[in-house]
């Protein structure tokens, strides 16, 4: 990584300030070119300095120059952050300044990828720059920066290490096979592997509660047209996202808004009534609401209790229980409702509530967080949040088992040795030690441009 790169890290469009940043070993006489203001080479690293962009004979904009000299910076080459005015237009032609100087625009994450590569961090840490820029909850900016802190890659890096000792006695048994000796206890290799495997264990299981932390709850209103979903959107979020009509059918289209209860973001999503309809657009709309309702972590059920059958209601249940994803009964419009259809349903599990009115909206969202369990992250909790690492941890788990299964059936060393080694392979996938060009691609593709 000879050339040097150059993105907005700041976002897009107007703003009092923008910062562009440079890497690469000639980052500073790039900017130097185009700077009249100090000689930044002989500046001390991490120092400040004000100056102006010129575009030849012409000032683009007064700035203030940060300096971090390699080894010293976040990518561990030289680099250099340019604070401007917000303008596009500034900033276009600040970064266009630069690329005549010899500067290439970075792609997305490179300025991370390029501090994995250096050595700054390992590849679960620099994935939580990620996490912790995405962060919408304080609960998944405490995950992302426990992560990004080493603390989850120091466990993995602990149980490699214990597994090399013995792949390293047990490759040494090989050397002297035909010697029948045996450097790697089998007990004591049995010890280990249930010992970690125990571990592995906790780690896998915290995915539920750390991926939820992280990616939020996507919860499908779903119901029959008039049920009155798009006023429970309207009252959850407390504001006019959704129209809201008398006539059926007026919600075609998905609609999404986030908000966050107990520390968890959950996204809403008012869909299409269900029925059956001839009007295309409603069909449309009608089909999108079942792909919703596959894809959701919740549903949360509306009937009309002014309007409902009881025929309807158990037949739609049927339904929602072959899903087998978690669903809440709502009954809305409490304050209408037909009484011999409360009473029928008073032991069925509902909640009854009226959107309009706001009645019990209060229990409905203590019903809605009854599902989740998420306790506050702390400092130093290790937590599973990436889907990536969830599945390296589960084929760990899987190869030590072939491993407690082939000492139980008595399989030579260099079999128990093959699972050993898979299993390292998907602990150093995890923190990086083991890559393709494919696997940090698509990793660092995900990340915005200038980080």
């Amino acid at each position: 990584m000879t050339d040097t790169i150059v993105a907005l890290a700041t976002a897009q469009g107007i703003s009092a300030i923008a910062v562009i940043r440079l890497s690469g070993k000639d980052s500073i006489q790039i900017v130097q070119r185009c700077f009249k203001g100090k000689k930044l080479e002989d500046q001390a690293s991490h120092t400040i300095h004000f100056g102006t962009i010129m575009n030849g004979d012409r000032i683009v904009d007064e700035v203030l120059i940060s300096l971090f000299k390699e080894p010293n910076s976040f990518t561990k080459e030289n680099s250099v952050e340019i604070s401007c005015h917000g303008s596009p237009v500034i900033v276009k032609e600040i970064i266009k300044v630069l690329l005549k100087g010899g500067a290439r625009l970075a792609e997305p994450g490179e300025f991370t990828k390029r501090a994995f590569v250096n050595g700054r961090f390992d590849l679960a840490q620099a994935e939580a720059v990620a996490d912790l820029i995405n962060a919408e909850t304080d609960n998944a900016r405490q995950a992302a920066l426990n992560q990004m802190r080493g603390g989850f890659s120091k466990e993995i890096e602990r149980l490699r290490q214990e597994l090399i000792h013995f792949a390293s006695l047990i490759e040494l048994e090989l050397d002297f096979g035909e010697e029948d000796v045996e450097f790697a206890k089998r007990d004591d290799l049995r010890d280990l592997i249930l010992k970690i495997q125990s571990y592995l264990h906790l780690l896998i299981e915290s995915f539920d509660q750390g991926n939820v932390i992280k990616n939020g709850v996507p919860t499908v209103i779903a119901g029959k047209p008039n049920a009155g979903k798009s006023t429970l959107l309207n009252t959850l979020l407390n504001e006019e996202r959704a129209i809201v009509s008398e006539i059926a059918g007026t919600t075609r289209d998905v609609i999404e808004d986030e908000m966050v209860l107990g520390g968890i973001n959950f996204r809403f999503i008012d869909t299409a009534g269900l029925r059956e309809t001839q009007d295309v657009i409603e069909k449309i709309g009608v089909e999108r609401t079942h792909e919703q309702m596959k894809k959701a972590s919740l549903i949360i059920y509306m009937i009309d209790l002014a309007n409902a059958n009881l025929e309807d209601i158990e037949s739609e249940e049927k339904h929602l229980v072959q899903l087998g994803i978690p669903f809440i009964k709502v009954g809305n419009k409490i304050d209408k409702a037909n009484p011999q259809l409360v009473s029928l349903l008073k032991d069925k599990g509902f909640i009854f509530i009226s959107a309009a009115a706001k009645t019990n909206i209060q229990d409905l969202k203590d019903k809605i967080l009854s599902h989740f369990h998420i306790r506050t992250v702390k400092t130093g909790d290790v937590l599973v949040t990436n889907l990536r690492h969830y599945q390296n941890l589960q084929q760990t788990y899987d190869a030590l088992t072939r491993v407690l299964d082939g000492m139980e059936q008595g399989i030579t060393g260099d079999f128990l040795a093959m699972d050993i080694r898979q299993s390292l392979h998907y602990l150093g996938e995890i923190t990086g030690q083991i890559t393709t060009d494919d696997l940090l691609d698509n990793i660092f593709s995900k990340f915005c441009i200038g980080k």
